[in-house]
């Protein structure tokens, strides 16, 4: 008799797996995820660009912002989000491509794509090969019909991506996957949050961070609903009293009268004019966040129209219903407008390995979903964005085939297999895709998979530094993201004990030339 695969919420707990005791046992198993959003939608903004639903700072104010360092628009770096898929989620073949020495359609045996779960009447070179985003996608994968359900045709038009083999041990806390507090060294900052993430944890996702990266000073916020968005900002009962503009009106006259009476005072400490500096700038960070953001819906991701609704990348009933869509809206608003740096988005119940395809399928096609959303608002937003996307370990196949109708006629998931693994990021760019490295189709296609397998569908550990070290393949993340702003060069000083290679190894571990956005971000 047939297994019948899993409701894309249960909880999946193996008999050869010990008992969840930690957090990061639960978020594997499905047991612990996003938590509920209660009551309705609130009313849309008139607005759809945040930037537009507050009135400009008075001039004297502006000035001042300037000079007190206050960020409005981010750091000018692209925004970046992550996707910690926890438990050891399929990656490689019946999702991504992962190919031998030439790329990722240097197809490997048919034994190979057996253990990936593609039986011999689905391998990607039977005409099964789909290069929509640039990035080769077996044509059934559930990752890209989520994607390509979200994403207009000329979202698709401008998204590449590249794919990288690297193993990682299965189910275990050790394995140091995020990337957030690299890609903060590299810069990238919001003008309310460094860094967001929906766990509550130091990286603020289920894996880990590696220990050279981690910055306590930029320890991630925990987002994971709209209600954690909109509470960001205080604004104070003044607006209960009055509008937003006369507020603002206030607060900037209180920090004039403030001012004046500082210039006539002395504090009698040797410090004076710092502390007269704080105390100004404050008043001047105060006025300026309820000019930003005294209409709390300017944050809310449910009003957001280009989110949420008729028009939004999620329906008003999937945004209500499902909690996995709730967090993704709530970390792409921050990150897309560049209110946070960099946010990871942590989906728990990929541990699938449950002897039937079908719960791997749907929980695929969720995270596909969530992936298109958050490409599709950047999109709709006219801004880059890199999206990576990761997990703690893989699966493999036994051979045996579901073919019920969530199964799809594919290898039945059998059992954990860290040699399968592998992880891909892709590239948005508003003014167009992102150009590959390399001076031939042949090198070109060898950039776009940094690593390789052998023919058994094993990650070749030899084929890359990332191909056998976690810390490594964070190492070659953040050396992908500098190289889309021109950085690549700057790779050593950002990263002092680096363990890549010289320059000629980090040019192969580069993906794409410098990206020309053409927008301020």
């Amino acid at each position: 008799m047939k297994k019948r695969p899993f409701h894309v919420d249960a909880p999946i707990l193996h008999s050869d797996h010990s008992k969840p005791v930690s957090r990061r046992d639960f978020i594997a198993s499905g047991l612990k995820t996003g938590a509920h959003v209660i009551g309705g939608l609130s009313v849309f903004s008139l607005f759809a660009n945040p930037t537009k639903a507050f009135a400009e700072l008075s001039g004297d104010l502006q000035t001042l912002r300037q000079s007190c360092g206050i960020n409005v628009q981010g750091a000018g770096k692209i925004p970046f989000i992550a996707f910690d898929l926890a438990g050891g989620a399929n990656i490689a073949g019946s999702n991504v491509l992962v190919g031998g020495l030439r790329g990722q359609q240097d197809f490997l045996s048919t034994a190979g794509y057996n253990k990936l779960g593609l039986p011999g009447d689905m391998l990607p070179g039977q005409n099964l090969t789909n290069t929509d985003l640039g990035l080769a996608f077996h044509s059934d994968s559930q990752y890209l019909r989520g994607i390509l359900e979200r994403c207009d045709a000329a979202t698709v038009e401008n998204i590449n991506g590249a794919v990288i083999a690297a193993r990682s041990e299965n189910d275990t806390a050790n394995n140091p996957h995020n990337p957030m507090y690299a890609i903060a060294k590299a810069g990238a900052d919001g003008s309310l949050l460094s860094l967001i993430g929906s766990r509550n944890t130091d990286s603020g996702a289920n894996s880990m961070a590696p220990l050279d990266f981690i910055d306590s000073n930029k320890r991630p916020t925990k987002v994971d609903r709209p209600s954690d968005v909109t509470g960001l900002v205080d604004i104070g009962d003044l607006f209960a009293l009055l509008d937003q503009q006369d507020a603002v009106a206030v607060m900037e006259s209180i920090q004039r009268i403030s001012a004046q009476k500082l210039n006539n005072v002395s504090t009698g400490i040797s410090r004076d004019e710092v502390i007269k500096d704080l105390i100004n700038c404050g008043y001047v960070k105060s006025a300026d966040l309820a000019d930003r953001f005294g209409d709390t819906s300017t944050l809310d991701p449910a009003a957001d129209p280009d989110i949420v609704g008729a028009a939004g990348v999620f329906s008003s009933d999937e945004f209500l219903n499902d909690r996995e869509f709730q967090k993704t809206a709530s970390i792409m608003k921050l990150v897309v407008n560049g209110y946070a740096g960099a946010g990871t988005v942590t989906m728990g119940g990929f541990d699938y390995h449950t002897g039937e395809r079908g719960t791997g399928e749907m929980r695929d096609l969720r995270a596909g979903r969530c992936m298109g959303a958050c490409l599709e608002y950047a999109a709709r937003k006219g801004k880059p964005l890199m999206l990576y996307v990761y997990s703690d370990g893989s699966v493999a196949s036994n051979g045996r085939i579901d073919d019920s109708e969530e199964g799809r006629g594919k290898g039945e998931w059998t059992g954990d297999n860290s040699s399968t693994g592998a992880a891909f990021f892709l590239v948005y760019n508003p003014t167009g895709r992102a150009s590959l490295m390399g001076s031939s189709i042949e090198d070109q296609l060898r950039h776009q998979q940094i690593g390789f397998m052998r023919p058994d569908a094993s990650v070749e550990t030899a084929s890359s530094p990332a191909a056998n070290n976690v810390n490594l393949l964070v190492q070659t993340v953040l050396l992908n993201y500098m190289a889309l702003h021109g950085e690549q060069a700057d790779f050593a000083n950002v990263v002092t004990n680096q363990g890549l290679g010289n320059a000629a190894m980090l040019d192969r571990l580069t993906a794409f030339q410098p990206l020309d956005f053409g927008v301020n971000i």
